[in-house]
């Protein structure tokens, strides 16, 4: 946590729901605190890797019962501002807002017959959403030197640019989006004042960034139609790519090894292709298509039974929300029916993991034949970028065109729509039949794609177009 001393002296000011650092409680009262993973925390903590040497500061929120402990003692790493938002008021804005609106309309999720409904109930949660954030621009407010630059990301805190704004003019404000951005119809479901009010918070930053010109072009149709255009905030597009040297070094450790040999126990043989998927059991990863799609190859195409693996992992994700929970399982439903039809003594046709293993995901995308990626809606989707770059032999990619991946690698990926699962099943056969020869070839130009904007170079281009408006 920054000392008092460091208010008002951060020069670079990141501010992001997860931070870098979490904390547990030991059984013994200690406090144990583990590192954060993941493209996101890899490319912010740039944040200390300023040519300048310029001050900076992490403003994140505590999420459990270690990380409010660790602000109640006093706790912290330095860098790094802990807020202890009140749990309701956290997990009404988090979970019921965020998680439950925001990223529904973005990813299109709604079943509109039904949902969404926006009552008493929704406007009381969006009063948390905005305490929330309001906790964020206070927080930036006091910790920013004077004309600091602050990055703020995704969609949890859409509100903090203007409510900071309003706190600290002289500040160069920017925001992140990490996720898609809705078309103008389907945005427009929200009430009208919230999607103005959306807008207009994320409208009060220098300067607005986007993994895609899709999505960033789509913000744009957004605000010409609600809010009248724009206000002269600039729109930046940077597509997050692959820590190819971390992810080529973290792959050969000794961990991953290990999980080579079990995995390549589990698939029997090393005759059989791999078809390798890992994903959070979020609702847009279309997991469950994929597991149809594949059922539907070794129905359409029984050469193949026998003679190749599905290894899926599916690490469980926002269990606190009982759709979440509803698909987790159904997932493990799909995937029992297809290992019971069609497997034998000698042969699982799928082969899935549900705790969430870094190295064990490592050892699949070496082992990878072929990476089947098929979100029904996704910001950019780093596994279709890091499958390519970690893959021993060279894996052939099918993509959804709906992933924000696809702007630069479907040239060599095999491109699907993910809603039909006929297409996805021909794109895995075609994937499995491809040469040798043609599949390195694709591997290395989708790898080449894949790690052209690493994290650090990605959080840094932002920080230097920033500090380059108004110059």
């Amino acid at each position: 946590m920054a000392s008092a001393s460091s208010r008002q002296s951060a020069q670079i000011l990141v501010a992001s729901n997860r931070g870098p650092v979490s904390y547990e409680i030991g059984a013994d009262g200690t406090l144990d605190a583990r590192r954060g993973g993941g493209g996101l925390v890899s490319g912010l903590s740039a944040i200390g890797q300023d040519p300048d040497g310029a001050s900076a500061v992490w403003v994140c929120a505590a999420l459990g019962e270690g990380d409010r402990e660790a602000v109640r003692r006093g706790v912290g790493e330095p860098g790094v501002r802990m807020l202890d938002i009140d749990p309701e008021v956290y997990a009404d804005a988090y979970n019921g807002i965020a998680n439950s609106v925001l990223w529904f309309v973005h990813h299109m999720l709604y079943q509109t017959p039904l949902e969404p409904v926006f009552g008493p109930e929704f406007r009381a949660r969006w009063a948390s959403y905005e305490a929330y954030n309001r906790a964020f621009a206070e927080a930036l407010a006091a910790e920013a030197a004077p004309g600091a630059a602050v990055l703020v990301q995704d969609y949890h805190l859409a509100l903090v640019p203007g409510m900071l704004r309003a706190l600290r003019d002289d500040l160069r404000i920017g925001h992140f989006s990490h996720t898609p951005w809705a078309p103008v119809d389907y945005f427009r479901m929200l009430p009208d004042d919230i999607s103005g009010q959306l807008l207009r918070g994320m409208l009060g930053a220098d300067r607005l960034g986007f993994l895609t010109r899709r999505w960033a072009d789509t913000f744009t149709a957004c605000c010409e139609a609600v809010v009248g255009g724009t206000s002269g905030t600039e729109i930046g597009v940077h597509g997050l790519g692959a820590d190819a040297d971390f992810l080529r070094e973290r792959a050969h450790r000794p961990d991953v090894e290990e999980r080579l040999v079990a995995l390549r126990e589990q698939i029997g043989g090393t005759d059989r292709k791999v078809i390798v998927r890992v994903d959070r059991t979020e609702l847009s990863k279309n997991i469950v298509r994929g597991l149809h799609a594949y059922r539907l190859l070794l129905e359409e195409h029984p050469e193949w039974r026998e003679r190749v693996v599905h290894v899926a992992f599916a690490y469980p994700s926002r269990q606190d929300l009982a759709v979440y929970r509803e698909y987790t399982d159904e997932v493990s439903r799909v995937a029992e029916e297809i290992n019971s039809r069609f497997g034998t003594e000698s042969w699982t046709p799928v082969v899935l993991h549900v705790k969430d293993d870094f190295a064990r995901s490592l050892a699949a995308y070496r082992l990878a034949d072929v990476a089947l990626v098929n979100p029904i809606r996704d910001g950019m989707n780093l596994v279709a970028k890091e499958v390519p770059v970690v893959s021993d032999e060279g894996c052939a990619l099918v993509l959804s065109r709906e992933a924000g991946a696809y702007e630069e690698l479907g040239d060599d990926a095999l491109v699907v729509n993910p809603y039909d699962v006929s297409e996805t099943a021909g794109a895995l056969h075609a994937a499995l039949v491809m040469g040798g020869g043609e599949r390195t070839e694709r591997a290395k130009r989708l790898a080449a794609a894949a790690t052209a904007l690493p994290p650090a170079q990605w959080f840094l281009d932002q920080l230097n177009a920033l500090r380059a408006l108004g110059n």
